[in-house]
């Protein structure tokens, strides 16, 4: 027996752009494709949600870093990702996401 479980259109694209990254690695072989997951970032797109208190509590609630990530945050994981440190990286998805999906 399977369950059904809906999936917005959002989270869906979420996983075509993760399943990208390594399919990508193997058809380029060997250009440093990656990707990095970044979770719940507060940004313009985000603005209505955080506007809703309901929401701007339940939302980091239930991320372990308790808090909406900033864009500054993703500075670490690009910067990693764009330096010869990650040249032996490839087609991996970085999950730069507050501890999201270590829950």
């Amino acid at each position: 027996m399977k369950a059904v479980v809906y999936r917005g259109a959002r989270t869906l694209e979420i996983e075509s752009r993760v399943a990208e990254a390594p399919a990508l690695a193997k058809e380029w072989g060997g250009r440093g494709v990656n990707a990095i997951a970044p979770g719940c970032i507060a940004t313009d797109n985000t603005e209505a949600l955080r506007a809703d208190p309901q929401r701007d509590q339940a939302i980091p609630g239930r991320i372990p870093a308790g808090r909406w990530r900033r864009t500054d945050d993703l500075a670490g994981a690009t910067v990693f990702l764009a330096s010869p440190a990650s040249d032996r990286v490839d087609g991996n998805v970085l999950a730069a996401d507050g501890e999201w999906t270590g829950r």
